[in-house]
């Protein structure tokens, strides 16, 4: 299951050089004549022996090698082979650097600082060292990724755009504030007063809202693309390449929203090893107050876009089942795949105004989904909370057929509109999920219905149902099921 409070991996291949000990063959050869064709060694195209592309030249290097790889007519290199007097162990993985700030103080130098400085000066270093590490993410992402397949023609370059979005426009702002910081740092290297930086720096934050809202379609983009034997073949190259750390291409273009929800904590945590008295006290309680709030209007922006990306997925079989509120609604409170009663796997979408229960389908390698039976207005939506065992698998009540399977981890939505009397038994993958599910829709339910309306089934239903719980809520509950969200924890 989805909810906003959702946007793998390739698994390496393992490929084996097998080289020859030159020394040796050539003493078997002087020994013996040997009357075997000897073919010239071909290219090797596996990026596990290439050089790692620590710097930007070897990048470079990189994309020159993929280019000759991608164009070359796959035939044999007329170039001999050199002999060679040892075996080259493939280049590792490139790896952070992890030096702690007191680790570049020396012992007389560290002895001058308070336990509580140090852990403070940790903390912003920490906060500077992320900043480095995303500009160099973002210029890899460009150079890397981006460049190479431009210039090979295996995207367009509306494709490219499409998913890669405007990540360079963010690289001087990132440069900008490690500026600011590297400018306060003292001769000792420390940062006396942070806070008047970061309350100024923060807002332009906001440049990201667009590149987010954009996020679902790119990586829908990307996932399609990658049906092309050319972008696989080139994205598992990256991965088998030293400079990825083993990351595929999604992760670094979600690194800008993953570092984005770390500035609250990297800010608290500066605040906590920052003595009260301190002129930075109140200044950080101010920035962080900036940040939750650039968050959120980032997070609403990504989830009415995510919201209208949905809506325009949805294919009705019959007009009478467009309802007017899909087309209104601005938030997506949860979605994800369920089961009904019969086995079939359904896709529920609960928008703030509405639940649609879809079918998905592909349209010419365009997922889309299929609506299935009539939306069900929040505001006429009745839920029950169904025990295990109450449905069997296939439809049947309790006691119906003593041999079938029980149900676990399901509820029961239905309207209470008789123009438009529908129920539909749904099974969640585990109990976990179904909770979340149940505090969705009874928050969902909560807003539409009046304090003190009665939530439970008319009276002629209430001996059928006296044993299911029914829903009650007071406030809207955004969920954070497998759904990145920009929401402060």
């Amino acid at each position: 299951m989805v909810a906003y409070d959702e946007l793998g991996s390739l698994v390496p291949i393992k490929r084996t050089l097998q080289v020859t000990d030159c020394q040796n063959q050539a003493n078997k050869e002087s020994e013996e004549p040997s009357t075997k064709r000897v073919r010239p060694h071909g290219r090797v195209t596996s990026l596990a022996s290439l050089i790692s592309p620590v710097k930007n030249g070897a990048v470079r290097r990189f994309g020159q090698t993929l280019q000759a790889s991608f164009r070359g007519d796959g035939k044999s290199s007329a170039v001999p082979h050199k002999p060679c007097s040892k075996a080259t162990a493939p280049t590792p993985p490139k790896r952070r650097n992890s030096t702690l700030w007191s680790e570049t103080l020396d012992v007389r130098q560290k002895g001058t600082f308070s336990t509580q400085e140090i852990k403070r000066q940790e903390a912003i270093f920490e906060l500077s060292r992320g900043e480095h590490d995303l500009i160099e993410d973002l210029q890899l992402a460009r150079k890397a990724y981006h460049d190479p397949m431009l210039k090979l023609s295996i995207m367009s370059e509306e494709e490219l755009t499409h998913i890669f979005g405007n990540l360079d426009d963010y690289i001087p702002l990132h440069e900008d504030l490690l500026a600011r910081l590297s400018k306060a740092t003292g001769s000792d290297g420390t940062v006396g007063q942070i806070g008047q930086i970061v309350i100024s720096w923060l807002p332009r934050l906001n440049a990201y809202k667009e590149y987010c809202s954009n996020q679902l379609a790119a990586k829908a983009l990307l996932d399609q693309k990658k049906q092309d034997r050319r972008v696989q073949d080139f994205l598992q190259r990256c991965l088998e390449s030293p400079f990825s750390r083993k990351l595929d291409l999604w992760s670094f273009l979600d690194i800008p929203r993953s570092r984005l929800v770390k500035y609250p904590l990297l800010l608290k945590e500066i605040l906590r090893h920052t003595p009260p008295d301190h002129p930075d006290a109140g200044l950080l309680e101010e920035a962080i107050t900036i940040i939750q709030g650039v968050l959120s209007d980032i997070n609403m922006k990504k989830g009415e876009s995510e919201c209208q990306y949905y809506i325009e997925k949805l294919e009705y079989l019959d007009d009478r089942q467009r309802d007017p509120r899909i087309e209104q609604c601005k938030s997506l409170l949860c979605h994800g795949e369920l089961r009904n009663k019969s086995g079939t796997k359904l896709h529920v979408f609960l928008f703030t105004e509405i639940l649609v229960l879809t079918r998905p389908v592909t349209r010419n390698e365009r997922q889309c989904f299929q609506v299935y039976r009539q939306p069900i207005p929040v505001q006429d939506l009745v839920l029950e909370d169904l025990q295990d065992g109450d449905v069997r698998m296939g439809g049947s009540f309790r006691g119906a057929f003593s041999n079938s399977e029980k149900a676990k981890n399901i509820f029961r939505v239905r309207s209470q509109d008789l123009s438009h009397s529908q129920s539909h038994t749904l099974q969640v993958n585990d109990v976990f999920h179904k909770q979340q599910w149940l505090n969705c829709l009874r928050s969902a339910i909560s807003v539409h219905r009046p304090t003190g309306e009665p939530s439970t089934p008319s009276p002629h239903m209430s001996n059928i149902h006296s044993k299911r719980r029914m829903s009650s809520a007071s406030a809207i509950i955004h969920l954070e099921d497998n759904k990145n969200t920009f929401s402060p924890k």
